[in-house]
């Protein structure tokens, strides 16, 4: 984003992820949390700071790396809806705002396309603030945050204890980037573990580099919103993000901006033609996939 008055700073947000429950027992409770009363979180217990017992820090690790890589790849295979809201507040005052709705989608030669269903003109300009290219590109492709084997080895990951997320017991690590490598945007912030299914149910944390402009007159400010994302389990499998929420006050030089984002995923479905189902790193074969499927169908 940037400011427009004067074009004296810029600066540029991201949203990022959801949990919910495992096997969907938490889901309707959790949704009439968010919606009634947005900012009131899942009951939590407190950080047992103890080491896990029967496995290694770094055995959780590497199992739920491999399942991100599970998830990223499957996630692909799904269609969904996107509802993103991107808010500048005076108090509680809507200054501007930015919103879109988005079906992700295939066509009949089975290509991945977004359908845009709702977008109204952005008003953020009369916050004097504007999007770019770069925040689209947040929007659609960095918000949910994944940890694969592919790029857990560009992050310090520190085991930091267990926690209770309502009925779900988690590890819990904190996460930073090892370095900075040109003008890739990273996650430092803390994830949630499931112990059952080796997944990431649950992300706080704020996108880095944090640039501040400082006395430079003229210098681009990146500054990112904390956001926390919730996963849920869908279909008895995968941890897919369905909710994420921002409330930060951004301290620019030249000053305050109180910035609200939600970012909604909904109505996961399974693109038939070139679905492959996998579980533990395995392809099921087809008499499996179709009894899941007659399985979730019946629940």
């Amino acid at each position: 984003m940037r400011q427009l008055p004067d074009a004296v700073r810029h600066f540029f947000y991201t949203i990022p992820m959801r949990h919910v429950s495992r096997f969907g027992r938490l889901l309707p409770a959790l949704f009439g949390v968010f919606f009634l009363a947005p900012f009131a979180l899942a009951e939590e217990g407190p950080l047992d700071k103890s080491e896990p017992k029967g496995i290694t820090s770094e055995e959780i690790i590497k199992r739920f790396a491999a399942k991100e890589k599970e998830f990223k790849l499957a996630r692909d295979e799904y269609t969904y809806r996107q509802d993103v809201k991107v808010q500048v507040l005076d108090g509680d005052t809507v200054k501007g705002e930015y919103h879109e709705v988005f079906d992700v989608v295939f066509n009949d030669q089975g290509k991945r396309l977004e359908n845009v269903v709702f977008a109204p003109q952005s008003s953020l300009d009369q916050a004097g603030l504007s999007m770019d290219q770069g925040d689209v590109d947040d929007i659609r492709n960095r918000l949910p945050f994944v940890l694969t084997s592919d790029e857990v080895g560009e992050y310090n990951v520190l085991y930091v204890g267990q926690q209770q997320e309502d009925d779900l017991h988690c590890y819990v690590f904190d996460l930073a980037p090892k370095e900075i490598v040109g003008k890739k945007r990273y996650f430092q912030g803390r994830i949630w573990v499931d112990d059952h299914d080796f997944q990431i149910v649950k992300t706080f944390g704020k996108t880095v580099p944090q640039i501040y402009g400082g006395k430079k007159k003229n210098k681009e400010e990146h500054l990112y919103p904390s956001f926390t994302t919730w996963r849920e389990q869908i279909d008895k499998i995968y941890w897919f993000p369905t909710y994420t929420k921002a409330d930060d006050t951004l301290h620019f030089f030249s000053g305050d901006i109180h910035i609200r984002e939600i970012v909604k995923y909904q109505n996961y479905k399974k693109f038939g033609s070139k679905t492959r189902i996998t579980y533990e790193g395995k392809e099921l074969p087809p008499g499996e996939q179709k009894e899941k499927e007659q399985q979730t169908q019946q629940k």
